[in-house]
């Protein structure tokens, strides 16, 4: 399903923000041990959802407002763990929101959890995060592409609609390339690194 499919059964009452929150944690259940996209799901998914849902019944609904969204691991979550695949920052709790992060919440958005990526965002095959070697949903013996490889990897596999990543060389677009998705760097200036 595509955003605007769910945005359209969301709006329709066909589908609930938390219907589709369940769905994409039992696919995660179901496919993400050999995958290894996810380095953390988060625990309050499903309240999140239903704040989403909250909203969209008082028509306070924007265009990404209950959409289910995996989260790079070097994207700061205020109050969440963001590691950058590194063991030095495993303990690392974001004291702010990233501005695309601060952006989603305010329009709605359901975190579903922070995804593998070469640490430090350096690499090309999501195999050099000290977390754990994320595989390509398509052949398991092949790699994702880096450094954004669990972000493309969830979507690839139907464990998130759409997922965060950061590209300064390639490392949105070549995981995508590698996993069959779309993938998209921004003109640069035109988003907020901040």
């Amino acid at each position: 399903m595509t955003i605007v499919e769910a945005r359209k059964k969301l709006d329709a009452g066909e589908v609930s923000a938390v219907d589709l929150a369940k769905s994409y944690i039992a696919t995660i259940k179901e496919k993400d041990t050999e995958i290894q996209a996810y380095i953390e799901v988060f625990e309050d998914v499903i309240a999140q959802a239903e704040l989403a849902d909250a909203k969209i019944a008082a028509g306070e609904a924007t265009p990404l407002t209950g959409i289910p969204i995996a989260v790079k691991d070097n994207i700061l979550i205020e109050g969440r763990t963001a590691s950058a695949g590194s063991k030095i920052l495993e303990n690392y709790t974001a004291t702010y929101d990233a501005t695309v992060i601060q952006k989603l919440k305010d329009a709605g958005a359901v975190f579903l959890g922070r995804t593998n990526c070469d640490e430090f965002a350096m690499g090309s095959s999501t195999e050099n995060s000290a977390h754990q070697l994320t595989k390509n949903p398509h052949d398991l013996t092949r790699v994702p592409g880096g450094s954004s490889g669990g972000s493309a990897a969830s979507v690839a596999a139907d464990m998130a609609m759409v997922a965060l990543g950061s590209d300064t060389g390639g490392s949105i677009r070549q995981p995508a390339s590698f996993c069959g998705t779309i993938g998209l760097k921004p003109t640069y200036g035109s988003v907020s690194r901040s």
